[in-house]
């Protein structure tokens, strides 16, 4: 070959002597479609997925978080947290936040709106004494996002489902309520708001209380040693043993990665710590309790299940915030290791910033997932297809009882009876089997964290029998190794076809890993339309254009090009070099998944061919960057 046909990202020299200039030709993909990660896929491609490539590269060893972080102060803290809330009741202003901490955290007037109102349960609720609960709330738009790298570089680490949505920041509220004479209204009304961009449910949970009690006794400097004790944390590292030590108490946990098998969860030791230090191990940091939050809808899990799936509208109707935050958060989590990519609201009021644009009348309710506890939901909300109604979740003392799908027509105001109103059909046939074994626990009085270990693994393998015959066709639109040549651009992805894809079915479908029957077909045609698809195609898509980035890469190493650069001309090796140093750049830039002696091996090519041209050529070179 003459010369290496992929891009320049310079307008060097061209033209000159000798066999011909390299001519410009078309972007080979590297920026474009695959500007991802391979960290930032979902769950690792199926059987059959590893045929149509040469096996995986090791990606670069990364710096350490801990060198990569800067030690101005609250920058740890900002790894972990946007800010702490204070939220009052005022009775000329209504609910008003009255702290925000660090002082010079920055919310916009309509997001410190939003977190007003979504940080008190509504008056109908009556929640006497101490609540915790979550909301979800878009930040403004134009907002800067901080660039640190070693955020950056720990959010490629994580699953899929636990990456952070820089359009969203979650609120865990900590909401008091009791008589107290001496207040106009007679009753004391605070809540305690930890803003975070991070999905940690069960760990902010923990952490609020721990802290939340004891601020309500001392108020302010009780809150500033709490965020002092934040801004000593680790980095968030997925995949390391942490100990956040908070008022007294170190809570040692680990935060999953996207190496980890799914539905395992490595046991965290509770070790005994030499000091008076209190240790606590958190079992996972973001996981609800799976079957309190499916009791009230039992015999409905499968059907939810697919509702979620498809990304269908869906709006909980619960007495409290409590109940509904932690409904919405099991639901989004039982398409796990799948995201859900469509917006949810833990909790939802009727004034939210998005109230108007999600209960319009004049267009198809969205794909998304609403938490409420307002009645008014009850009549704004009738013309949504899917309504789950839950009463105060109570674990059952005795085996629930069958409860039918019920029509939406019936359901008239909040006070409806728990159940499902919707008049969808289930693609698949009901698998009596998990009820059953549920139904024996409650019998047996199995421990609630059993029984939702079950539900959870019910989930998974339904999920993952969906997903498996996904998996497999859409690794087999990979390019084989051998088309591979560092003399061209790598070459494109085929294309995504639901005909190809749906005749893979019958000889490699669902039925190989799952006994459930059912319309499986119709249930991949729905999906396929889905944002759900949407989004875990677009990150496979991204996935695999840059293996093929970094398969180029390696066949550039495997090349003698010192000896390609002395049979060709000086501006041709320019060229190259240019390009050569552009990769290098792409690679750490778009993290390919590259071993570091591969990247390492090129830089050396690139001074041996530096070293053999002219020193005023060597001069320039050496000094020059690129795109």
């Amino acid at each position: 070959p003459s010369v290496p046909a992929w891009p320049l990202p310079l307008g060097a020299a061209r033209g000159g002597s000798g066999r011909g200039a390299v001519g410009h030709v078309a972007p080979c993909g590297g920026a474009g479609v695959g500007a991802m990660s391979r960290r930032d896929r979902g769950p690792e491609p199926g059987p059959g997925g590893a045929e149509a490539a040469a096996e995986d590269a090791a990606p670069a060893e990364p710096e350490s978080p801990d060198q990569c972080l800067s030690l101005l102060p609250w920058d740890r803290f900002s790894a972990w947290l946007h800010c702490v809330c204070v939220v009052g009741f005022d009775l000329e202003l209504g609910q008003a936040v009255e702290v925000i901490y660090p002082p010079h955290s920055k919310l916009t007037d309509k997001e410190k709106t939003n977190i007003c109102y979504l940080s008190f349960p509504d008056s109908n609720s009556g929640c006497l004494g101490d609540t915790q609960f979550c909301f979800r709330f878009r930040r403004s738009p134009g907002r800067k996002v901080s660039l640190c790298c070693f955020l950056d570089q720990l959010d490629r680490d994580l699953p899929v489902y636990l990456k952070k949505d820089s359009a969203y920041y979650y609120g865990y509220v900590y909401f008091r309520q009791v008589r107290d004479k001496s207040l106009k209204r007679g009753y004391f009304q605070k809540s305690l708001v930890l803003i975070s961009k991070l999905p940690y449910v069960h760990l902010f949970r923990t952490m609020l209380k721990q802290i939340a009690p004891e601020y309500f006794e001392k108020s302010e400097a009780f809150l500033e040693a709490v965020c002092s004790d934040v801004d000593r944390w680790p980095p968030p590292v997925p995949g390391k043993v942490l100990q956040l030590p908070i008022m007294g108490v170190i809570m040692k946990l680990r935060i999953p990665t996207y190496r980890d098998k799914p539905g395992t969860t490595p046991i965290v030791q509770n070790m005994h710590q030499a000091d008076a230090q209190i240790s606590m191990a958190l079992p996972t940091i973001h996981e609800v309790d799976l079957f309190r939050c499916f009791c009230p809808v039992f015999f409905h899990i499968q059907m939810l299940w697919e509702l979620v799936l498809l990304g269908e509208p869906l709006v909980v109707m619960a007495p409290s915030p409590a109940e509904s935050s932690e409904t919405v958060l099991a639901l989004v989590s039982c398409i796990s290791p799948l995201k859900y990519c469509s917006d949810f609201r833990p909790y939802f009021t009727i004034h939210d910033s998005e109230f108007k644009e999600y209960t319009t009348r004049t267009q198809a309710p969205p794909s998304v997932i609403l938490g409420v506890t307002n009645p008014f939901f009850a009549k704004t909300l009738q013309h949504w297809p899917h309504i789950i109604r839950i009463g105060d979740i109570k674990l059952p003392g005795e085996v629930p009882k069958q409860v039918k799908v019920k029509k939406l027509k019936n359901l008239k105001t909040l006070d409806s009876k728990p159940g499902v109103y919707t008049s969808y059909k289930p693609y698949l046939n009901k698998d009596e089997e998990i009820v059953k074994q549920l139904q024996k626990g409650v019998q047996q009085k199995r421990p609630t964290e059993a029984q939702s270990v079950i539900l959870r693994r019910y989930f998974l393998e339904l999920t993952e029998s969906f997903i498996i015959p996904l998996e497999r066709y859409v690794a087999s639109l990979m390019p084989l190794q051998k088309c591979i040549s560092p003399w061209k651009s790598p070459p494109q992805l085929r294309q995504f076809s639901q005909d190809d894809f749906m005749k893979t079915l019958e000889k490699a479908g669902p039925q190989l890993t799952s006994g459930l029957k059912g319309d499986w077909i119709g249930l991949y045609r729905h999906f396929l339309k889905s944002p759900n698809f949407d989004g875990w195609f677009r990150s496979r898509q991204k996935e695999m254009t840059q293996k093929l980035e970094a398969l180029h890469l390696e066949a550039l190493c495997n090349e003698n090009l010192v000896f390609w650069s002395q049979k060709h001309t000086e501006v041709e090796t320019v060229d190259l070099v240019l390009k050569l140093k552009n990769k290098l750049l792409q690679a750490d830039r778009e993290h390919l998944p590259v071993k570091t002696d591969t990247l390492k091996k090129l830089q050396t090519h690139i001074n041996d061919i530096i070293l053999a041209l002219p020193d005023d050529l060597q001069d320039i070179l050496l000094k020059t960057g690129t795109t």
